[in-house]
């Protein structure tokens, strides 16, 4: 039996003239947490879709479980459970009904205590008989995982299923697919939430159909350590002109009332004097000038900064073969 759960090799689709997904590899071992991650248009429920034999690749190959997700979509069904992002529950259904339901589609006989045990660890239980319509937007979450789960699969996908729902809702969400991990499941998730992608093991980094970068988060975000600092200043936002002319800033974007400085070139320390300066030489207040540790948010912007930089510097010259790649990309 292989170790990877899951396997894209070299794996193209095209909508018409549009690629949504362009020579994309990546692997997910058995009983880990890994993460597609990416803004809308980045390919994410493309993949989802592909593995889940809902779409035919136009190139490459994909392997689920040692089977192709198309070919052998009758017999994978019972070992994938998908939660899209608009999972459908039966709103005139009791939160028991709707389990029953989808256990009988997958042709579960006794799906009974699986139900209990999910309507537990969802902590459904208490409102088992209360009709699907009159939940709030957590709990009808919970419901679709506890339909999702009923028949016990092996493969759990999940296509951006926290958008819309509050924090507390998340965290809790969260919290059952650490337990479910634990289990020994094995989970894809797509989001674009690079906050949740830090609880991946591994991520694959999508953008506009192209993997950017394939690794675990701490060690993506370790290739911007030494280089990040954060500036507040005594106004609503840092000015960002004033920053990016100076001297060893590479790049600077706007997080609300702060900014994140990347350096090239030189120390942190040394970048921090020189923003300091620069900030008063506008008579512009600086209230911190300080390192951090890299976020996945920064390493993406990172990827996409270097990429348009260096298609910006190919235009003219036309493409070359290593620009069909994107930075950072790495296969295993």
């Amino acid at each position: 039996m292989s170790d990877s759960a899951l396997r894209f090799d070299r794996v193209t689709k095209n909508y018409g003239a549009v690629r949504a997904l362009d020579d994309v590899s990546f692997a997910v071992p058995r009983g880990a947490m890994f993460g597609l991650i990416g803004p809308d248009g980045a390919g994410k429920t493309t993949a989802i879709r592909l593995t889940g034999g809902l779409l035919t690749p136009d190139g490459g190959r994909i392997d689920v479980l040692g089977r192709d997700p198309k070919k052998d979509h009758r017999a994978l069904t019972g070992a994938i459970g998908y939660l899209s992002q608009r999972f459908s529950l039966y709103g005139d259904l009791s939160i028991d009904e709707n389990v029953a339901f989808f256990a009988e589609i997958h042709g579960v006989r006794r799906y009974q205590d699986a139900r209990d045990r999910l309507l537990e660890m969802t902590q459904l239980a208490p409102f088992r008989r209360r009709r699907a319509d009159r939940l709030s937007g957590g709990m009808k979450q919970k419901l679709a995982l506890a339909c999702t789960l009923v028949h016990e699969p092996e493969l759990l996908l999940l296509d951006e299923p926290t958008t819309g729902v509050d924090p507390v809702s998340r965290r809790e969400f969260w919290k059952l697919l650490a337990e479910f991990l634990a289990r020994g499941l094995t989970i894809v998730m797509a989001t674009p939430y690079l906050d949740e992608a830090e609880r991946c093991s591994r991520v694959a980094l999508l953008h506009d159909g192209r993997l950017m970068a394939l690794d675990e988060p701490p060690r993506l975000q370790a290739a911007l350590a030494g280089q990040l600092l954060e500036v507040i200043v005594d106004a609503p936002r840092p000015p960002i002109d004033v920053l990016a002319r100076v001297d060893g800033v590479a790049d600077v974007q706007s997080f609300g009332d702060r900014a994140h400085v990347r350096l090239a070139g030189i120390d942190q320390r040394r970048g921090a004097e020189r923003i300091g300066e620069a900030l008063a030489h506008a008579g512009v207040k600086p209230v911190s000038v300080r390192p951090i540790a890299a976020s996945l948010e920064d390493v993406f912007i990172d990827l996409i900064t270097r990429l348009d930089d260096r298609r910006s510097r190919t235009e003219d010259r036309g493409p070359k073969a290593e620009d069909r790649n994107a930075l950072g990309h790495r296969t295993i």
